[in-house]
């Protein structure tokens, strides 16, 4: 289901233009993401980028999408954490509580083990780390069991995000598999997200229409999809919670849920609207 799947080119010089470009970024910037494909395929790169660009943009946080399998390996969890970057974090995705579940998602034998290890040793080096989980009809059934794996395993991270679905990349391909309406697995997430609450954890809700969101949910929703590939349906024109709400990839005109509808008001604690 990954959006952006890996291309059989070689882009290496992509970190050369990013080694280049880090000076000429205004300092005021608030946030910089770093993605693929998986940039720790490149770490020697990934290592030179950090530190320049700790050099150039002390204030700026840093934020770095990857598998997270290469840090199964303690040395290269060592050496990112030598960098001391001040405002690091690394979003991880785990798709499950089980190995046969996770490595069925990514499509690779090991991955799960390699990525709870990596999970562990990024932790055991104090590097901020994000749990990213992707929903979809794989992967709704265990929410409230893999939040109590999270929870139980990994109560150093900085937050657990729960994810909707980019019906682009692999997931186009994919579609009538993966596809689930976020209005059937509601029970599911409501669960997951106590249980994270409940042991301290921080909650995200990314990619979620907040009119598909139980009231209980909605305070954990964020505005997460970029503004280049954000749109909005007509039943968004009259929602009072248009200005508050995510919105929709705009792959989702390929699918999208039936129980999409307009919010007399943002009610965020739930409150029924």
């Amino acid at each position: 289901m990954c959006s952006q799947p890996p291309r059989d080119v070689h882009d290496d010089y992509l970190a050369d233009d990013v080694l280049q470009m880090i000076p000429w970024i205004s300092k005021n910037t608030s946030e910089l993401g770093i993605t693929g494909g998986e940039p720790t395929l490149l770490f020697a790169k990934l290592i030179q980028i950090l530190q320049v660009a700790k050099q150039h943009l002390p204030a700026t946080s840093l934020h770095l999408l990857s598998n997270g399998r290469l840090f199964c390996f303690l040395h290269f969890a060592e050496r990112m954490a030598a960098v001391r970057h001040p405002d690091l974090m690394i979003g991880v995705p785990l798709y499950a509580d089980t190995a046969s579940a996770h490595d069925y998602v990514v499509q690779a034998a090991g991955a799960f083990d390699q990525t709870v290890l990596g999970l562990l040793n990024l932790g055991r080096v104090g590097l901020r780390v994000e749990i990213r989980m992707v929903i979809h009809r794989e992967t709704y059934c265990r929410l409230p069991q893999f939040a109590r794996f999270v929870a139980r395993n990994f109560p150093f991270v900085a937050q657990v995000v729960f994810m909707g679905l980019e019906l682009a990349g692999f997931a186009r391909a994919n579609l009538n598999a993966l596809w689930i309406d976020p209005a059937d697995y509601q029970a599911e997430l409501e669960l997951a997200v106590d249980e994270l609450a409940a042991a301290g954890l921080t909650v995200g809700i990314f990619n979620h229409p907040l009119c598909l969101l139980r009231p209980t949910l909605r305070a954990y929703a964020c505005r997460s999809i970029s503004d280049w590939k954000n749109v909005y349906r007509p039943e968004c024109t009259a929602c009072a919670a248009k200005d508050a709400c995510c919105g929709f990839f705009a792959s989702a005109t390929r699918r999208h849920s039936d129980h999409v509808h307009s919010l007399a008001s943002l009610a965020l604690h739930g409150v029924d609207v």
